[in-house]
């Protein structure tokens, strides 16, 4: 397989255009990483791969960013018989996610009291899908876990929201019996962050093209 086959190409309007959508990557990413420690210090529960990374950390003995990390280094590997293809995204989601909350959780002490960590959650899970929005609409590749989804979709034929069901709900069961915290937060989780999400990626995909767009005109003879 050529690296061409392997690698999403990088397409952008302008120069200025491709080096405003890196450093909305990474600020999207760094703020994923934030969203995440949030929630983990919220103590109300976390999403399900967030589970699986707080059991193996937990099991292991390892940090939760550090876990976050091989998480998605795993989850890459598994896309080579589905012959999904990499982005500069895909590896800087991998890379930086885990970093970033691990520097939250050092930063955010732990809440005394649920009327604390709810908050913490909620902001959270506003920020992770303010997060999400910025950089997808950057576009430079999925994430790891998004990736495995759509390409188990075009492998397998089946619905979107069964194969995530069967991810997600996966994680979840393992990360709960290697000790992950499961709670209330997880069932908001659940409920609440396709439709932040739904609410936030368009808005800002629409302001992302119509910059792109406008710097491919300033550049123009």
């Amino acid at each position: 397989m050529s690296m061409r086959s392997v690698f999403l190409p990088v397409t952008a309007t302008s120069r200025r255009d491709l080096a405003e959508r890196l450093v909305q990557l990474v600020v999207g990413l760094v703020l994923y990483g934030v969203a995440l420690g949030l929630m983990v210090r919220g103590g109300i529960g976390v999403a399900p791969w967030d589970v699986l990374s707080l059991g193996v950390a937990a099991q292991s003995g390892l940090g939760y960013g550090a876990v976050t990390n091989l998480v998605a280094v795993v989850v890459l590997i598994l896309w080579i018989p589905l012959r999904q293809r990499v982005g500069i995204g895909t590896l800087l989601n991998a890379l930086l996610i885990g970093p970033s909350a691990d520097l939250t959780l050092v930063l955010v002490p732990a809440p005394t009291s649920i009327w604390w960590g709810a908050p913490l959650f909620a902001g959270g899970l506003l920020l992770l899908a303010f997060a999400t929005g910025l950089y997808i609409a950057a576009d430079f590749g999925p994430g790891p876990r998004d990736g495995l989804m759509t390409g188990l979709v075009r492998r397998t034929g089946w619905k979107v929201w069964i194969v995530r069901t069967v991810i997600e709900g996966s994680v979840l069961i393992i990360g709960f019996l290697l000790g992950g915290p499961v709670g209330v937060g997880t069932v908001v989780f659940a409920l609440g962050v396709g439709p932040l999400i739904g609410w936030f990626l368009p808005r800002i995909t629409a302001l992302r093209q119509e910059r792109s767009r406008r710097l491919a005109t300033s550049v123009r003879p």
